[in-house]
């Protein structure tokens, strides 16, 4: 019969947890004399006892209690400290005064730019900023919040009791459920959003760890290094606290410095270290400069999370700790919502590393699961991936405000009520032998030509190559449709490698879609924690790519050509180097195709325009179909008559049918929710969700209407949609969020034309309302089949007697094609980030100043 396929559901130990506030656990240490802190600077050492910082914070809390309890709670009913502070004893002291003045806090960095700042005021809401001497007050200064420095608090707590905070004393009663720490994402996909983290979690995840990786009575000192506004500074802090250990501050200039750190290391004989595998490789590049002298045999527990582990990196730490002297290699997986840590996975000896093809990211901690699901948030089958789901008691509260509802919901295959609430993550897993694997980011899944990319297996590839140190592969251009694969690598000095060679190794390897344009820099620039500054990385690209260098030549490779073709050549072999520039991936001849180049959908276009400008012309189905830049040239002519033809073979147009509704949804939500340019700085207010509502409710009125168009493929499955409307018989739809937001802009932008400058009357003006088409059509079948939408949108036009056709356009591709090859005329022209919404936002306001709105007519002939 053989057995059942296991279903990718995996859960942690079921155990009891002391969950209640940590000033709680903390009580049975009030009156020890054992030192809490330490913290060393250019003036001197600073220890401060547990007693010592009882009394302090106590004062404290009194002194945060009384300047915030006029302002009160927040939105969500927090109560919120803000402490914008550099690591000190005295950071310490403002958390857990905080703490015990009833109230969450909120870490922001005084390095953190306005923007940020301001942000985080406006959303947190918080009753108070604190902050030191290394942050500039006028950053709070215009939002409203009142803030005081810790020197001025710290004056005012000194003439204040040293008790404890009676109930009445306190903004809110202390809950073990209630909001501890609020931390704000790094907003890498949208803006930041705060994540409430509860005292229940904060405990589950601590308790674990005590349970799992027990402080030893030799154990006196641990470190606190990791900046405060990520996760992991959580455990970091209050872990060795709890267990009435030494916490020692590191400063900023310590923690960059692998020397440094493994001098205080050495020194105080930490036993526990928490870092990215980043500084894992920095600390074992130094320790390797003195094979002899090993001053770390004391650290013993070496944890690694925020970053993928690499085999290659575990191996070298194996090869200089040894494989049998009781030093562990942890890899843990997690995010802030699901408080740094939900799986984990113990590496003793080298030999585990043949085990898998990665090194797993483990097992779920005690109370948590891990749910591996498809689409259908069904279970996938072990071996199969799935994206990654997390349900247990390390779970935040959500997000400040209710926002980010797609990332918490409903868990239907909970068993137990501790899981009765579901984290998307944004990863996919896989689970194999028990443990479940890393296998990349949903968002690290992208389009590039058409074609899906994984990212993580481009990095794969490029690491590989011999003479590379470190390797950061990323996606730039993603948000305004022309996506580039970057590999930013450092190289071994003996190498000697230039980024051509290392692209050329990579042909071996590499589909030619996938071969990413190699930028050799001098180091890997670094966030606070330690980990890759990537937005640094693509400024670097962003400026290096807009400096207009020509002293870069193209190679250009004029062999096969025949003589009376080489003038057409030329042209179109300097009109292809002049739109893809520094990005072409080799030299311009008859062999190379378009897309491999570099070329994509809109710079397809470009180039068809500019040989147009030229003086050259070629049909747009002849140019993104041909197979290389040598049958372009073949379909070239100097005829201006050149036609406007539809590949007909390619795709049938139809009127859209009832049946189609689901594919119809499928592809607005792909084009517009995944790729459309306004959509991207609203996302954080636009579910997927609502693009299924609008078009549920306007369907009725689009199959009555019958001016709506699907292109079908030769096996008749819908790959494109034009949803179209007469212009003054269009139904009202009740829309929220940020979708409703755009559609208000597309009005404003519409009306004034319309209601001015346009025919009157029903029956005049067909309004081409929404285009998509469907993901799974590679760049040139894209333009092929919006071309063919707009052919058949101007045939149903014409054949229920409009006078014209009216679209708005805000992508570029759509907006070359209708300006430059199929005739619209431009009748406003509107730089979106001038737009000011009814509330008086500029919501379009990060866009750059050529991102347009283009309002189109055609008239029918």
């Amino acid at each position: 019969m053989g057995s059942l396929p296991r279903l990718s559901v995996v859960t942690g130990a079921r155990t009891m947890v002391p969950a209640a506030p940590l000033t709680e656990h903390l009580s049975h240490l009030a009156k020890s004399d054992r030192t809490a802190l330490v913290f060393a600077d250019e003036s001197g050492t600073v220890r401060i006892s547990y007693a010592e910082l009882e009394a302090r914070t106590n004062a404290l809390s009194r002194a945060i209690a009384n300047r915030a309890k006029a302002t009160g709670a927040n939105r969500d009913g927090d109560f919120v400290i803000a402490v914008c502070m550099q690591p000190t004893h005295n950071t310490i002291m403002a958390l857990l005064a905080t703490w015990k003045a009833g109230a969450a806090y909120v870490p922001m960095e005084p390095s953190f730019p306005q923007a940020r700042i301001s942000h985080i005021l406006k959303d947190a809401e918080p009753a108070l900023v604190i902050y030191d001497d290394t942050a500039n007050p006028s950053m709070f200064s215009s939002s409203g919040v009142p803030f005081v420095s810790f020197e001025e608090l710290f004056v005012e707590a000194s003439g204040l009791p040293a008790e404890a905070l009676t109930d009445g004393e306190r903004l809110a009663a202390l809950r073990t459920h209630g909001i501890a720490i609020v931390l704000y994402t790094s907003g890498s996909t949208g803006i930041p959003k705060g994540v409430r983290l509860t005292y229940s979690a904060i405990c589950n995840r601590l308790w674990w760890q005590f349970r799992t990786f027990p402080y030893s009575n030799t154990e006196v000192n641990c470190v606190w290094k990791t900046a405060l506004t990520f996760v992991d500074s959580v455990c970091e802090i209050w872990g060795p606290m709890l267990h009435g250990r030494t916490l020692i501050i590191l400063s900023r200039e310590t923690t960059r410095d692998p020397q440094k750190l493994v001098r205080v290391f050495s020194e105080n004989q930490v036993q526990r270290l928490v870092l990215v595998p980043t500084l894992l490789r920095s600390i074992l590049m130094y320790l390797s400069l003195n094979p002899s002298q090993r001053p770390l045999e004391c650290l013993k527990l070496w944890v690694c999370s925020g970053e993928t582990l690499s085999k290659e990196l575990a191996l070298k730490f194996f090869q200089y700790f040894g494989d049998h002297s009781g030093y562990k290699l942890a890899n843990f997986y997690g995010s802030t919502e699901v408080m740094g840590d939900v799986t984990y996975y113990v590496l003793e000896k080298s030999d585990q590393l043949d085990i898998h093809n990665t090194i797993p990211i483990g097992s779920p901690i005690d109370n948590c699961g891990v749910y591996l699901l498809d689409e259908d948030m069904n279970p996938v089958r072990e071996r199969e991936p799935g994206e990654l789901w997390v349900a247990g008691l390390n779970l935040a509260a959500g997000y400040v405000g209710a926002q980010g509802a797609d990332k918490f919901c409903d868990n239907p295959h909970a068993e137990h009520t501790d899981f009765s609430r579901l984290y998307r993550t944004g990863d996919f897993g896989v689970l194999e032998k028990g443990v479940v694997l890393y296998a990349g980011r949903t968002d690290a899944q992208v389009k590039i030509r058409g074609h899906r990319v994984d990212l993580l297996e481009v990095d794969r590839a490029v690491s590989a190559v011999e003479g590379i140190d470190k390797c950061v592969v990323l996606c730039y251009g993603l948000d305004v449709g022309n996506p580039e694969i970057l590999a930013f690598v450092t190289t071994l000095p003996e190498a000697r490698l230039s980024a051509q060679q290392i692209e050329a190794k990579l042909k071996t390897s590499l589909t030619h879609y996938m071969i990413p344009q190699v930028i050799v820099i001098e180091s890997v620039p670094l966030l606070v924690n330690g980990k890759v500054d990537r937005q640094a990385l693509l400024k670097m690209y962003e400026n290096t790519n807009n400096n207009d260098d020509s002293s870069i030549p193209l190679e250009i490779d004029y062999t096969g050509v025949e003589p009376e073709a080489l003038e057409a050549a030329r042209v179109l072999f300097e009109t292809v180097g002049e739109v893809l520039g520094r990005s072409a991936r080799g030299a311009l001849s008859v062999r190379a195709g378009f897309y491999e180049l570099g070329g994509n959908s809109l710079n397809s276009i470009y180039t068809i325009t500019r040989l147009r400008d030229k003086g050259y012309y070629i049909e747009i189905s002849d140019f993104i179909g041909a197979a290389n830049l040598g049958e372009i040239l073949s379909h070239i002519t100097t005829n201006s008559d050149c036609g406007d033809k539809v590949d007909e073979a390619k795709f049938t147009a139809e009127p859209m049918r009832d049946d189609d509704k689901q594919q119809v949804i499928d592809m607005i939500v792909s084009s517009f929710y995944e790729k459309a340019e306004l959509e991207q700085f609203l996302k954080h207010e636009i579910e997927t969700s609502d693009y299924a509502h609008c078009i549920e409710a306007c369907w009725i009125a689009l199959l009555q209407a019958r001016l709506s168009v699907v292109l079908r493929d030769v096996n008749g499955s819908a790959v494109a949609v034009a949803l179209n409307f007469d212009a003054r018989d269009e139904p009202e739809i009740e829309l929220s969020g940020g979708l409703a937001k755009i559609m208000a802009f597309l009005e404003f932008v519409e009306s004034s034309v319309r209601d001015t400058m346009l025919p009157e009357g029903k029956g005049a003006i067909l309004h081409s309302f929404m285009m998509a088409t469907a993901s799974s059509l590679s760049a040139r079948e894209n333009v092929s089949a919006i071309r063919a939408l707009e052919h058949a949108t101007m045939r149903a036009a014409r054949e229920r007697r409009f006078q014209g056709v009216f679209t708005t356009n805000t992508s570029p591709l759509t907006q070359q094609l209708g300006t430059d090859v199929l005739g619209f005329q431009t009748l406003l022209d509107y730089q979106i980030n001038q737009y000011v919404d009814a509330n008086g936002d500029r919501i379009f306001g990060k866009a750059p100043d050529d991102m347009r709105a283009v309002v189109c007519w055609k008239p029918v002939d």
